[in-house]
């Protein structure tokens, strides 16, 4: 037996726990921890990935206790796919942390970097929905202290904003566990899945009211309209690492809907029908709108780039409010797309707040930014992956996410909030760099006529200090993988496809949860199963 499942969640709150007792004064031992840590954590991701990539559904029972009464960690193709991500991201973020010293300008940085992990980690790979509340508030607490980090008045007022708004979705979240468990009397999702699809018709109004609650709650997370308020300050006054971590963070929501609204309560069942096609896919639409207006009237381009990431939410769930195979396709596409776009968008943001003197993140009238042609390459190729410009991953994305919505009912009017939003966002991004790199060597040149700027703008570059490698090398890499991301679509869509195919077929899902200790269950692409005791065994706890 195994016990890697589990290792994602354990091995950054350990961590944790040791940085905080043993280091914690001691910031070279504490990054050298904290890089080993999300290195390894990469590691057991992939080999986690490559062990659910044939099909295999994995379960953890903690404590050997047996669902629905213990508590399980699921490793399926989706979740596995969503720890993946977030161990690619992780130790690129913090190396730009500590390339730029972001980690030393307050006290606790690693060790709250570890927790967010472990809470994002548990929200991904949990089995239950009461622990996936509990991996919520692990994850509001972190960010909190990682949002306030560095202190400031402004950023200390945006993280209250944060903190309030999300302990609304987590009051929510506690009224729809109530409301679930006392019409079931069970919050295990594999057994919830069962439950309900054998309620009675004509008795429903409290799952009905518990699966409306759920959507609200999961809409606070991805910061969906009207309940996205909370995102432009929090992102936009963040410092960088956490604003790039929080990329990831609002894949969370998008998972929750995805997997409870596939397993508990599925597309064929009659007690949620028509909840995506009259409230998700319209407030996801108008998400997207008000994201890319945002974009094209925002004056810093820290805002900015927090009005695309509402922009990029609306996006991704008008794939999903389609509610097919190939919505989530298109789905998860885009959102491994727009995680590491996102994040690339805000360390650029940090390098050029730092760079533009006392212009910062205002898009006015600067001095030209130091290493200009390197951050401006990286700037444009990372708003045409933002933008969804070809060639690259947003453009496939954008593509499949039309395709999806074909056979919708709403298909025009998908395809015309889609394409318009996005000649948009193109506009805004295109204003904002003509601003920064342009204007800023246009006012150059006309300073350098006058007398009294002449040495000191003519020889700006030799003035300027020597600047980092190691964040345009965490920045570079973040690149790099929307690059990858687009040379491999093909095989990256198949294996989502696989994705789907099992998320729409979940009988091994319930049947690997449920069943005794011993019996191995594998799906395939069809969601088959298959038992192979000789070859194949399910991961239980206490062994």
């Amino acid at each position: 037996m195994t016990h890697w499942i589990i290792a994602p969640v354990v091995l950054p709150a350990m961590l944790a726990a040791i940085l905080v007792l043993v280091a914690r004064f001691h910031i070279s031992l504490q990054r050298t921890l904290s890089v080993a840590g999300t290195v390894v954590l990469l590691g057991i991701a992939a080999g986690l990935f490559w062990q659910a990539s044939d099909g295999t559904i994995s379960v953890y029972q903690l404590g050997h206790w047996q669902a629905p009464f213990g508590i399980v960690l699921v490793a399926d193709r989706l979740s596995t796919l969503m720890v993946l991500v977030t161990a690619v991201l992780a130790p690129l973020v913090l190396l730009y942390a500590i390339g730029s010293g972001w980690d030393t300008r307050g006290r606790h940085f690693h060790p709250l970097y570890q927790f967010q992990l472990m809470g994002i980690m548990g929200a991904f790979l949990t089995g239950d929905v009461f622990n996936l509340f509990v991996f919520f508030e692990v994850l509001l607490i972190a960010s909190y202290g990682l949002m306030v980090h560095a202190g400031g008045a402004e950023r200390l007022r945006a993280g209250t904003q944060y903190v309030l708004y999300n302990l609304l979705g987590s009051t929510l979240f506690l009224f729809a566990l109530g409301t679930i468990y006392a019409q079931t009397g069970t919050l295990n999702m594999a057994d919830l899945a069962e439950r309900v699809a054998t309620l009675d018709l004509a008795d429903n109004a409290g799952i009905r009211v518990a699966a409306v609650l759920l959507l609200l709650v999961f809409a606070v997370k991805a910061a969906i309209l009207p309940l996205h308020f909370w995102l432009p300050a929090s992102y936009a006054e963040a410092p960088a690492p956490v604003a790039a971590l929080f990329a990831i963070m609002t894949k969370v929501g998008a998972y929750g809907i995805i997997r409870i609204y596939t397993l508990v309560f599925p597309p064929d069942l009659a007690l949620t029908q028509g909840l995506f096609d009259t409230w998700l896919m319209p407030a996801a639409l108008l998400t997207l709108a008000l994201g890319m207006i945002g974009v094209l009237g925002a004056r810093r381009i820290d805002k900015l780039v927090a009005f695309s990431v509402i922009g990029s939410m609306g996006m991704l769930l008008s794939a999903v409010a389609v509610f097919t195979p190939d919505g989530i396709v298109a789905a998860l596409y885009y959102a491994i797309h727009s995680t590491f776009a996102t994040a690339a968008l805000f360390l650029l943001v940090d390098v050029l707040r730092d760079r533009r003197g006392k212009a910062g993140a205002w898009l006015n009238d600067a001095v030209p930014v130091a290493g200009g042609p390197l951050v401006a390459g990286m700037f444009f190729v990372a708003a045409i992956g933002m933008t969804g410009l070809p060639p690259l991953s947003g453009f496939v994305g954008k593509l499949l996410i039309l395709d999806a919505a074909r056979d919708s009912a709403l298909v025009w009017w998908v395809w015309g909030t889609v394409l318009i939003g996005s000649l948009i966002a193109v506009v805004g991004f295109s204003r904002a760099g003509s601003q920064i790199f342009w204007r800023s060597h246009q006012v150059a040149l006309v300073q350098a006529d006058t007398a009294e700027c002449e040495d000191e703008e003519a020889n700006i570059a030799d003035l300027s200090p020597p600047q980092p490698a190691l964040p345009m090398v965490a920045i570079g890499s973040l690149i790099a993988l929307l690059v990858a991301l687009t040379i491999f679509a093909g095989p990256v869509t198949r294996n989502l496809s696989a994705t789907a195919a099992q998320l729409f077929a979940p009988e091994p899902y319930i049947s690997a949860v449920l069943s005794m200790p011993g019996k191995v269950i594998k799906s395939d692409s069809y969601g088959d199963d298959h038992a192979d005791d000789a070859t194949k065994q399910t991961d239980e706890g206490g062994h």
